[in-house]
């Protein structure tokens, strides 16, 4: 038998009914602020209008799975996209900030059932973090957001579907 034969489930990029949100760390902004650009004119590229989109900012990475907690449980909030930049210092403290948003962005998504795009960037320099938030190629806010676009179609049609 082969793949083309089962039957499949994709989700489609498009929009939601209701709001994405983003979630944005000011620390670290030179950085986040591309990627929430990255995000912004993804969603309005696939059909999102701008007033069904929020941008809510925040201190920095470690608060995102609170913050994408209190929207993800809102009726008129579809998804989430968290983005944030944790870059590794010369202590532990990247290790623990990195390790707990990316784990609590996880919790959200699973406690709510609703996606939560994980669009934090862990990188070693500063350079490195650059070049994946770069508006030239890469921009990891602009993939996030076709995440969130991707994943609300999928589980919408998972509800839907009778397998």
């Amino acid at each position: 038998m082969s793949v083309d034969a089962l039957t499949t489930i994709e989700g489609k990029i498009q929009p939601p009914q209701g709001k994405v949100a983003i979630v944005a760390a000011r620390f670290n902004a030179f950085v986040v602020d591309q990627m929430v650009e990255g995000a912004r004119l993804n969603l309005l590229a696939n059909g999102m209008l701008a007033e069904n989109i929020l941008l809510v900012r925040i201190p920095g990475a470690f608060e995102l799975p609170l913050v994408s907690q209190a929207l993800a449980g809102r009726d008129d909030i579809s998804a989430v996209i968290a983005l944030g930049t944790v870059i590794r210092g010369d202590t532990a403290h990247f290790d623990f900030v990195a390790g707990e948003a990316s784990a609590g962005i996880s919790r959200v998504s699973l406690d709510t059932g609703k996606p939560v795009a994980f669009g934090v960037l862990t990188t070693d320099t500063v350079e490195q973090a650059l070049s994946r938030a770069s508006m030239d190629a890469g921009n990891k806010g602009a993939d996030a957001a076709m995440v969130a676009l991707e994943m609300c179609d999928l589980l919408q049609q998972l509800q839907a579907e009778v397998l």
